[in-house]
């Protein structure tokens, strides 16, 4: 099954640099992997992650539609690049989820105390089913 990792919008690219930080080292462990990414415009895709950078942008290959009926247009697409501003979810397979090290970075960030962050909206969770 696959876990939800925040909603970029409001969540992963609004966070303090710090944290943006760490979601990036995060999604850098994930490259080789299988996710998905549905899209603000609702389009949702699956691929294999490629590359991630500062921004969250993403990079898949092996791209599939998981709606191809609704989106016939990107049936033929097989990589893409993915601008972070745009990607509503990330989902992850529950097996790479490290919650020790999301944990880990967590209290790390509450320990350096609000004074290492900027402005914050809405935080970002992940979570993961089993």
């Amino acid at each position: 099954k696959i876990g939800r990792v925040g909603e970029a919008g409001r969540g992963l690219l609004g966070l303090a640099t710090m944290a943006t930080f760490q979601f990036n080292s995060f999604f850098k462990t994930l490259i080789g992997k299988e996710i998905a990414v549905e899209l603000k415009n609702d389009v949702a895709l699956t691929g294999t992650l490629h590359s991630v950078d500062q921004y969250l942008n993403i990079k898949l290959t092996d791209v599939q539609v998981v709606d191809a009926d609704r989106f016939p247009q990107l049936s033929a697409m097989k990589n893409c690049f993915i601008r972070g501003s745009v990607i509503r979810y990330v989902q992850i397979p529950a097996a790479e989820v490290d919650t020790e090290l999301l944990q880990d970075a967590a209290r790390q960030q509450t320990k350096d105390g609000p004074s290492s962050s900027s402005t914050t909206s809405a935080p970002a969770t992940a979570t993961a089913s089993a």
